[in-house]
């Protein structure tokens, strides 16, 4: 619901710049191929009696025991008023009751009724059946990508971070590699202004350790959550006694997880398996959270130096830790 009330707020916005407009036009295109795909148009939702919002309500009421209608109108982002109405209507359906909270008259205590629970079960089979159809039509990877995508929209839109994400760990699969260059790209560009040949310099180091590593003194890692890649970082040798991390990235949907963190370990565990001695890194000034990791770590700077490489101005740090 949250999505379709955003463009409609931007649609309004006839005098945004152009790359704002083009972002609009695209929320736009997304509500318009989401909401046909998942059937919500449909008169009835799942081949019921309900419509989306009731059967919203319906779903949220099966999670709980009972609930206090002003809760669920904040949770749902509904007036009171249309709240009110849609409550009455599914009580006269039978799918639900009402009584005022036996603690505080002021409040409406709202629960399913045996028959309300029985149509949450209808509607979930349905949607689980529906949604499974939706999916085998996917190869994995696109499947990936899909949950991937879904994952972040719900992060950035919702009202709180995505909790119980399972978070793994593991070797790049095939194509991978490219997604790393990609994201280099185009988030260094988006939030640092970075030119294009920061991303030769990411696809020149990926070549090299793709073209050309040892398995047991260089590795890479890709961050996945929920099945989606949202990070990544390269160990690689420097020379016989010192390794260097190279490419950590974190997408933003993913920040504040610890996962940039997750990976530097990572990479430093693998580095004194290696027989590495002391690992290095090149990072710059402006990469403030990397650098905040990096200090937890235990790296400390060694030397920095301005450099217009990129295009911005910009100050180059060397950073190293024993091992």
């Amino acid at each position: 619901m949250r999505s379709l009330t955003l463009a409609h707020m931007c649609a309004a916005a006839t005098d945004a710049p152009p790359s704002r407009r083009d972002r609009i036009a695209a929320v736009r295109a997304f509500n318009r191929t989401y909401t046909p795909a998942m059937g919500l148009l449909r008169e009835g939702l799942l081949e019921s009696a309900y419509t989306l919002t009731e059967a919203r309500v319906i779903f949220e009421l099966a999670q709980r025991d009972e609930s206090d209608a002003a809760e669920l109108g904040r949770l749902l982002r509904l007036d009171a008023g249309y709240l009110s109405r849609l409550l009455a209507r599914l009580e006269a359906a039978g799918a639900l009751e009402r009584e005022r909270s036996p603690h505080d008259g002021r409040r409406r205590v709202v629960r399913l009724t045996a028959a309300g629970r029985d149509a949450y079960a209808l509607l979930d089979e349905r949607s689980t059946r529906d949604v499974g159809r939706l999916l085998s039509a996917l190869g994995d990877s696109e499947q990936r990508r899909l949950v991937g995508a879904m994952d972040a929209i719900r992060a950035i839109l919702g009202p709180e971070p995505t909790a119980g994400a399972a978070l793994v760990l593991r070797a790049p699969r095939p194509g991978e590699l490219g997604w790393i260059v990609e994201r280099h790209g185009a988030l260094y560009a988006d939030e640092f202004g970075w030119d294009e040949r920061f991303e030769a310099l990411v696809a020149r180091v990926v070549a090299d350790f793709a073209a050309d590593h040892d398995p047991r003194r260089e590795a890479a890692w890709i961050a996945e959550l929920d099945g989606a890649p949202v990070g990544c970082v390269l160990c690689v040798r420097a020379d016989e006694r010192t390794a260097k991390l190279r490419l950590l990235l974190v997408e933003p949907s993913a920040r504040d997880r610890g996962i940039g963190a997750r990976l530097v370990d990572e990479c430093l565990r693998f580095a004194r398996r290696a027989g590495y001695a002391r690992i290095v890194l090149w990072t710059n000034d402006v990469l403030r959270s990397a650098r905040r990791i990096y200090e937890a770590a235990g790296f400390e700077l060694v030397d920095a130096s301005p450099h217009r490489d990129f295009g911005p101005e910009l100050v180059g740090q060397h950073w190293a830790r024993e091992l």
